[in-house]
């Protein structure tokens, strides 16, 4: 199987070929144009991955006349702590299979399969936002995301919030925080990794969030907060289209007293409103979680997502996440280590986290 050559044909000469340089503006394309696909389809994630992680991607595209009919981003995650697994997409919430008709979906969706039965991989996981592959395993008892449209006038999106919740978006107004986007992200890391240490989570390396900032230029944006001139809670944010989705975030040991998160988030919508985005997407968070129930806080509804699998040398699909209490005790200990150990043994460790 060559890198550029189809892996698969079939009616109308429709071919499934890796993704090469040359395919690469006709890729983006047609993700821009799919109303199925998302910011985690385009094809920068493969160089970040490659990058910033060491994991091969296997970008398949299906098309026919020379004119790309669907999409199929997938990683390779390989490390000893967490097995071998073909994910669409590692590190990212949503993935799966993006195509405007079936013929191109199921052409793409066997050419995955042969693929990670070819790699000899524990498993496929396709992360999808609709149930696709009522035949596989499939977990969605997991993780929910939230999305909701927002209303030209951000004074309309300050009144939708609840009323707890909004009291909480003025009572860091009335604290004189104050927002500001980045450039870079300076400020932003040290904070988002001292909090996610404090969560009991290993830290991605700097790198993976330079390599993001590079690879998607204006599409990837970091809102800090300060209270009285010093940094209390930031996040980078992706957009797309007309979404914004803010995705990494993290806080101080003050930022919750501050009301610094609420603030923070209010001013992500604001900015973006008013920059003419018109659908704020909260992201990933997994039921009955603190994260699930501030989100819920903001008057946004769970929408389920489907994460279905094609288990190759797994006899069950993985439960890879900190709830599973086989990973307690690690938490309990992560949550004690210095902040520079963390920071240092971190991305050796959550590499493997995709």
């Amino acid at each position: 199987m060559t890198e550029a050559g189809p892996i698969l044909r079939g009616a109308g000469e429709l071919s499934v070929r890796h993704l090469d340089a040359s395919a690469e503006p006709a890729w983006e394309a047609f993700v821009q144009d799919c109303p199925e696909a998302t910011f985690f389809h385009r094809a920068g994630w493969k160089r970040v991955l490659e990058q910033a992680f060491g994991h091969p991607g296997h970008y398949l595209y299906a098309e026919s006349g020379g004119r790309i009919r669907g999409v199929l981003p997938l990683g390779q995650v390989k490390t000893l702590l967490f097995g071998n697994a073909l994910v669409s997409v590692p590190f990212c919430v949503y993935g799966g299979v993006a195509a405007e008709d079936a013929e191109a979906e199921g052409a793409l969706i066997r050419a995955a399969r042969d693929l990670a039965e070819s790699l000899q991989v524990d498993y496929l996981e396709l992360r999808h936002r609709q149930r696709r592959l009522p035949h596989w395993p499939c977990r969605e008892d997991l993780y929910v995301t939230f999305r909701k449209a927002m209303d030209p006038d951000p004074e309309v999106n300050l009144k939708a919030i609840p009323r707890k919740q909004r009291a909480m978006v003025r009572k860091g107004i009335q604290r004189g925080l104050t927002s500001e986007e980045e450039a870079g992200i300076d400020r932003f890391f040290p904070i988002y990794a001292d909090s996610v240490r404090r969560l009991g989570t290993p830290v991605f390396a700097r790198r993976y969030f330079r390599d993001l900032m590079d690879t998607f230029g204006d599409a990837a944006r970091v809102t800090t907060v300060h209270h009285q001139g010093r940094p209390v809670s930031g996040v980078l944010s992706f957009l797309f289209r007309d979404e914004v989705l803010p995705y990494y975030g993290g806080g101080t040991v003050e930022a919750r007293g501050l009301a610094a998160f609420d603030f923070l988030y209010w001013e992500v919508m604001r900015r973006a409103c008013e920059d003419g985005y018109r659908l704020f997407d909260y992201g990933r968070s997994k039921r009955g979680t603190g994260s699930f129930h501030f989100k819920k806080n903001w008057g946004f509804v769970p929408q389920t997502l489907y994460y279905e699998y094609h288990l190759v040398r797994a006899r069950a699909i993985p439960d890879i996440n900190p709830l599973n209490p086989r990973y307690r005790l690690f938490i309990q200990a992560w949550k004690r280590l210095p902040t520079p150990v963390a920071n240092r043994i971190g991305p050796r460790i959550s590499r493997g986290l995709g």
